[in-house]
């Protein structure tokens, strides 16, 4: 969608350290996050809360603890009760689609000025019981206690991982990295490409992080006046494990072990895989825990507005949304989405590729983002690895150092490319895309301001 008729721009924008899951960050809830983010936007402009016209938040983890976490937060962060509020998930484009939903509201002339953003608290990602509701026995939890040892043995009951089913897709059964390993077989990406590319995620962002260019727009996290968390954590706990390659090398596969070897893998997922033959001897897995992202916990929000309110209230303004896309692939191959919402965007907006000065792409794999590069070449001739080798991709890191907090993902990329923007007066116009499960790709265009 192209953005006409009124001039809207991305003001203050702000994100908590990527906490590594389980560990800096685990005690926070992810409303918990939004409010600190909220509460600090809010402090850092020195708007009226009363004039905000609505929050809406992006959450792949929804629990009923905090059900629509964009009201709990708003209100856990003093917004007026007036502020209506609303909860997106579209998996990991969710912090773009919450950017782009409010966009549509202000076009519309719901209201000009807005909260958008995303949370994730993986490490708070529950386990679930199900069908024990339907047995007299267990309708309470009181009797779901006191029967807790027979649970298991119950053949109607399903005890279920929360986190490793919300990476799993539903309808082709396979897990976010098969997805990649997918991608990687069919499109002949090998490992030693794959860690490579890793490496060169890990190198530009502690680089970015030591340089002090995150620090305008990270906000520490705090516990009773003690810092838990100041710097996105997952880069520094393996920058050392990064720094050698045969240990890169040697780390293991998730498709060659002892639970999945890479010849059940082509057993299990033939019809995906486009008559790729698996090669005794030959073929190899490629997916290891190092060249794809970790899970994280996080948030990030951004005001959006419109350029004359941005003046009325004497906003700062990173840079002006002129576009978005959204575009559907097969879920087996997820990760290749961007390159066609890139595709459909450019498109939209009559754009060349080679207009884009700057791209911040959701690193979700070194495998997907390797073959985003050469799928967008072949289908588009988009040059994807030449932007790359010239640090006009991820200049200052990515997803697969960083951390992904899910929804909370699209926003953080959107906030590297605006304050990017900000500080180099080279970059005209950038572009943020990222991938999701279930095979969607969004894309998101930002021109420079004024």
């Amino acid at each position: 969608m192209q953005v006409s008729g009124k001039r809207i721009v991305l003001s203050t924008g702000l994100r908590t350290p990527i906490g590594q899951v389980n560990k800096s960050l685990a005690e926070f809830l992810p409303e918990e996050l939004m409010k600190i983010l909220m509460k600090e936007l809010i402090a850092r402009t020195n708007i009226n809360p009363k004039l905000i016209d609505g929050v809406v938040v992006g959450w792949v983890g929804q629990g009923s603890h905090a059900p629509n976490i964009a009201r709990v937060a708003s209100l856990l962060a003093g917004l007026p009760y007036e502020v209506p509020a609303y909860t997106v998930q579209s998996n990991c484009v969710s912090g773009i689609e919450s950017v782009s939903s409010v966009t549509r509201q202000i076009l519309l002339g719901e209201g000009e000025l807005f909260i958008a953003g995303g949370t994730e608290s993986m490490s708070n990602m529950p386990y679930s019981i199900r069908g024990a509701r339907k047995n007299k026995e267990l309708k309470t939890l009181d009797k779901v206690m006191s029967n807790w040892n027979e649970l298991p043995k119950d053949p109607n009951i399903q005890i279920t991982d929360c986190m490793e089913e919300g990476i799993t897709d539903p309808v082709k059964k396979m897990t976010m990295a098969a997805t990649a390993e997918i991608c990687a077989q069919i499109y002949k990406i090998d490992k030693t490409l794959q860690d490579q590319y890793a490496r060169e995620s890990y190198a530009r962002t502690t680089n970015a992080i030591r340089e002090g260019r995150y620090d305008e727009y990270v906000v520490p996290v705090k516990r009773d006046g003690e810092t838990v968390l100041e710097r996105d954590e997952n880069p520094f706990l393996r920058e050392q494990f990064m720094k050698a390659p045969d240990k890169i090398a040697k780390a293991p596969l998730l498709f060659d072990n002892e639970a999945m070897s890479i010849k059940k893998f082509y057993e299990m997922y033939k019809e995906d895989l486009q008559g790729t033959v698996y090669k005794e001897g030959e073929t190899k897995a490629t997916v290891s825990p190092f060249n794809a992202c970790p899970r994280s916990d996080g948030a990030a929000v951004v005001l959006v507005t419109t350029e004359q309110k941005a003046k009325e209230l004497n906003l700062p303004i990173l840079a002006e949304i002129k576009g978005w896309a959204l575009y559907g692939v097969n879920p087996a191959q997820m990760g290749i989405a961007p390159a066609y919402s890139t595709g459909k965007l450019l498109k939209d907006l009559n754009l060349k590729f080679e207009d884009l000065d700057l791209i911040e792409l959701h690193e979700a794999f070194a495998a997907t983002c390797l073959t985003i590069f050469k799928l967008g070449e072949e289908n588009f001739q988009h040059k994807w690895r030449k932007k790359w080798d010239e640090e006009k991709i991820n200049r200052n890191g990515g997803t697969l150092a960083l951390g992904h907090p899910l929804a909370a993902t699209g926003t953080r990329i959107i906030l590297n490319l605006a304050y990017e923007m900000k500080r180099d007066p080279n970059i005209k116009i950038g572009m943020a895309a990222a991938c999701a499960a279930g095979g969607i790709g969004g894309s998101i265009i930002l021109k420079r301001y004024p």
